[in-house]
């Protein structure tokens, strides 16, 4: 069973001490619940705070108070600077996913408008050619492959030296995967299905996997963190002391 209300989590303590003014039964409920898996003990305490980094600084949210705290807890839990810039890089190359959902579209478009695309520049493409042979090639991408070859090269090469680098594990690499696609910033389900079964085949447990899943969920607290101060300030300037419940 997971502890109560350990210590850290999603929260800004400023912002939830002031909604424990305003509604002590709801905050104390919802503190409970999203601090969970920092005292479920199912993902060690730096991972979680590791996975925080990542959802926090991920391209699709780029919060920086959550970042910060965030990267704060995983220093204090025993992050490595190469392990926590390696969440920075991770989070950099996920917007990958808009030539993903858009290069098909694209193609499918250019073909219905009877429009070709210009010859591209024929040229040796080894990043792209060492992760077919690994096995790592995804066939998401063979639509802006085919429209950019060299550009997918550099973007492939970028995404090697990430993935190669041996900072984490490959099971810490797909469950960190999933905490990308799934968050509700992103929601990206062919990236969370493809990573789900990585993670199950590096050995994840479910449990790790539906770890991660919550983390993404506590990650909603976001809403107060950021709401609640300029509520409270807001209040103050209109005049408005309400009475708490």
């Amino acid at each position: 069973m997971a502890t109560t209300e350990p210590t850290g989590g999603p929260w800004d303590d400023t912002a939830l001490s002031r909604l424990r003014d305003w509604d002590p039964a709801w905050a104390t409920l919802c503190a409970t619940m999203t601090n969970d898996p920092w005292g479920s003990g199912v993902l060690p305490r730096k991972f979680v705070e590791l996975v925080g980094v990542a959802l926090n600084a991920a391209c699709t949210n780029l919060n920086p108070d959550g970042t910060r705290r965030h990267i704060r807890a995983a220093l204090a839990a025993g992050a490595t600077r190469d392990e926590i810039a390696m969440i920075l890089k991770m989070a950099s190359v996920m917007a990958l996913h808009s030539c993903s959902l858009g290069a098909p579209i694209l193609l499918e478009e250019a073909r219905a408008a009877g429009v070709a695309a210009a010859p591209r520049a024929e040229g040796p493409t080894p990043a792209c050619d060492r992760m077919r042979a690994a096995g790592q090639w995804n066939v998401a991408w063979d639509p802006f492959f085919a429209l950019d070859p060299q550009w997918t090269e550099e973007f492939m090469a970028t995404g090697v030296g990430i993935y190669a680098s041996k900072v984490f594990t490959p099971k810490e690499i797909e469950l960190l995967s999933i905490a990308f696609d799934a968050s509700y910033t992103h929601m990206y389900a062919p990236g969370t299905r493809r990573h789900i079964r990585g993670a199950l085949a590096a050995g994840a447990t479910v449990e790790e996997i539906m770890e991660v899943l919550k983390l993404c969920v506590a990650q909603g607290v976001q809403a107060c963190n950021l709401g609640v101060p300029i509520l409270d300030e807001e209040l103050a300037r209109a005049g408005r002391a309400e009475t708490t419940r």
